[in-house]
């Protein structure tokens, strides 16, 4: 009786430190996976609740200019400068250059309308972009590509005749 009693609490200590080094050695490998998975959850999440449409655009030949209107129709307010991070893509089908809304010596210029000037691009708010012709790579009197490319990786594009 006594040397199965012996037998049984082995097993019961060899269980109990099984599991204490399971657990040890489980719990930080879930943890760090949660926060991952945390992470791209909210990436994700931000994502999905990003949207814009463009609304409008137009060149008119002889002035130089083309403008293309914008608006925040998804639920995120967008901050200024993540919102001059975006990249925008513009030109001539096949002869496309890249610049960035945040250097004016590009030729660029933005402004948010309807705005509420609390620094954000927020959900219904209408953004206008005008670009220099000097800017725009190619023949800017025939057909205009413009796209944007938010940085969170949303992106629109928009193919227009100069009129």
């Amino acid at each position: 009786m006594s040397s199965e009693t012996i037998v049984t609490a082995i097993f019961l200590i060899t269980a109990v430190v099984a599991a204490g080094i399971l657990t040890s050695q489980v719990f930080p490998a879930i943890y760090t996976m949660s926060g991952s998975v945390s992470t791209s959850a909210r990436s994700a999440d931000q994502s999905l609740r990003t949207d814009i449409a463009i609304v409008n655009s137009f060149s008119l030949n002889g002035t130089g200019e083309a403008h293309v209107w914008l608006k925040n129709t998804g639920s995120t307010k967008m901050q200024v400068p993540d919102l001059e991070m975006s990249s925008i893509f513009v030109g001539n089908p096949g002869n496309i250059g890249m610049v960035k809304l945040n250097d004016p010596a590009e030729g660029w210029s933005y402004e948010i309308l309807e705005n509420q000037n609390n620094g954000y691009w927020d959900p219904k708010e209408t953004l206008s972009i005008t670009v220099k012709s000097a800017r725009i790579p190619g023949d800017y009197r025939s057909t205009v590509y413009f796209q944007i490319v938010l940085p969170d990786g949303t992106k629109r594009s928009e193919e227009f005749t100069v009129s």
